[in-house]
């Protein structure tokens, strides 16, 4: 957790910022400051700019209420969207709600470190409406499966469900059908699926001549289906999504905690090398949403919401991706909002998000658009058409934005668009600078998470039990045939000895009745058959 001393730098709420006093207003300045003047606590997101120059009488919110309503953040490469996404998500922890940011690039580190002040900054926020102060939200730094500088955040396959499983490795009804039934094999026999090497040995045992028997009481798998399911369960580890399946599993209410004085913490994914490995970016943010989904209760629209995510590079979570994928999250999207959750998508132009879940966006912050090729004019133009009606000629406005400037629309505190209101972007008060490796690595050393989840911990599990047996196994078939091999040709002849295969199987692990009796009961040592949620995840008990 970053060590910021809020005592020395105290700032205003987001409810608090400084008002200025209008001199002389156009009709238009007075409506775009009339709905933007929301009652409740709100996030100062900059000034209306008129002209060239901001005016900071009229200030652009956005209510803090309102952040589960979801929103998307666009625009072309150095035009402003990584720090606007600052600026709401460090207003949205001081204002109390819990903050996640997925740091693809590296550069959203420094929300962790206070601002550096200069004259020019100030100069800057005060034409903005703004009152700068040098401040920083508490953070911790998490990564995936380890990979990179954090917290590790992991779960085991069997947390993640057959449901999400099937998905990422795209599996059609039937493929489906049958992982279901061998999660529910290793339900209720307390075989432990906690990585994909599990999963895999399990397959591969109940799809062989000892397992077959053990399955055929609740239906049996095809071995063509089970080659299926395998061979995709090798392209999915080779895209290096392996990594995120393992213990110690992490709690996703971690992402819920706050700091001492309300504050809400800021937990940012570093994620290094994602852009080369998708399907472990998206499969991680399946597991997430459906795990908050099924953790939270219902709360409608609160006054904070209780986590606000803001996933930056978000074409990345998209790129080829399945429509099982595409409709998880479209359904993730839609039902999380009653449970105090926004989801904040940072991409280049909205086309880099699906239909069905950029019409679920009611927060939109458009930065400025190129228009350098034919397809770049198509693009611009659908933009501007996804805005409410305006005074302005967004298709004419929105190319000619400068750095830190945005075409801005909100979801008002009674559920309607604002009208459109070109917003000169206020200054983050945190560091827009990364932070040092040495800042993070401090950060991570002395959280409280890092002893509880920083060491990976691979306990005997589905693969373990199943190469055990298959060794005895296999000791008990040699021990039979030596033992066949040695014995009176008289005796083999009066047909009171069984074959060697025989007696193998008789004399092996599985003809044991005490082990056969603990495979029937194993379940029972752990609990009782897991119970999983919608989305077919754990529940927790």
């Amino acid at each position: 957790m970053s060590t910021q001393d809020h005592e020395q730098s105290p700032a205003p709420a987001a409810s608090e910022q400084e008002t200025v006093t209008p001199t002389e207003l156009s009709e238009s300045a007075l409506a775009v400051r009339e709905a933007y003047a929301f009652d409740g606590q709100r996030i100062h997101l900059g000034a209306l700019l008129e002209g060239e120059e901001p005016n900071a009488a009229v200030a652009v919110n956005l209510a803090v209420g309102m952040l589960n309503r979801h929103g998307l953040i666009a625009g072309a490469t150095g035009t402003g969207k990584t720090r606007t996404l600052q600026v709401i998500a460090e207003q949205a922890a001081h204002a109390g709600a819990s903050v996640f940011v997925a740091d693809m690039k590296g550069d959203l580190s420094g929300i962790a470190v206070p601002g550096a002040e200069s004259e020019k900054l100030t100069t800057r926020a005060a034409a903005r409406g703004q009152e700068w102060v040098s401040r920083a939200a508490p953070t911790e730094f998490f990564t995936l499966g380890g990979q990179g500088e954090g917290v590790p955040i992991r779960t085991t396959v069997s947390d993640f469900g057959p449901v999400l499983m099937a998905k990422v490795l795209e599996l059609n009804e039937t493929q489906e059908s049958s992982l279901g039934l061998i999660f529910h094999y290793a339900d209720t026999q307390g075989l432990g699926l906690l990585d994909l090497k599990d999963l895999r040995a399990l397959i591969q045992f109940l799809t062989s001549d000892e397992g077959k028997d053990e399955l055929k009481g609740i239906g049996g798998i095809s071995t063509s289906t089970a080659g299926v399911i395998l061979r995709s369960l090798s392209s999915f580890e080779a895209s290096g999504a392996d990594v995120f399946f393992g213990e110690p599993a992490f709690d996703t209410e971690q992402l819920l905690r706050k700091a001492e004085d309300g504050t809400g913490i800021i937990s940012c994914l570093e994620l290094p090398g994602v852009a080369s490995r998708p399907a472990l970016f998206s499969t991680f943010m399946m597991w997430m949403l459906a795990e908050l989904y099924q953790d939270l209760p219902e709360v409608g629209d609160a006054e904070v919401p209780k986590l606000v995510f803001f996933l930056d590079e978000a074409h990345l979570l998209f790129k080829d991706a399945s429509k099982a994928f595409l409709d998880q999250v479209v359904q993730t999207v839609r039902l999380i909002r009653s449970k105090g959750v926004g989801i904040f998508f940072i991409t280049q132009t909205p086309k880099d998000i699906p239909g069905d879940v950029l019409a679920q966006l009611g927060n939109r912050v458009q930065h400025a658009l190129r228009a350098f090729t034919p397809d770049d004019a198509k693009a611009l133009k659908a933009t501007a058409s996804t805005f409410p009606t305006s005074e302005h000629d967004l298709v004419e406005v929105i190319p000619a934005l400068g750095t830190g400037e945005a075409i801005v629309t909100v979801m008002s505190e009674n559920g309607a668009p604002t009208p459109v209101a070109i917003t000169a972007v206020r200054a983050p008060e945190s560091s827009m600078d990364p932070a040092g490796t040495e800042i993070i690595s401090a950060a991570v050393e002395t959280s409280p998470l890092t002893e509880r989840y920083g060491t990976p911990v691979d306990r005997e599990s589905a693969y373990e039990i199943l190469a055990a047996r298959a060794e005895k196994e296999a000791a008990a078939a040699d021990e039979a045939e030596g033992s066949a091999a040695d014995a009176p040709a008289a005796s083999k002849s009066s047909g009171t000895k069984k074959s060697s295969r025989s007696e193998a199987k008789d004399s092996g692990l599985f003809g044991n009745p005490a082990v056969k009796s603990f495979i029937r009961s194993a379940g029972t040592v752990l609990g009782r058959e897991i119970t999983r949620g919608l989305f077919g995840t754990k529940r927790r008990r």
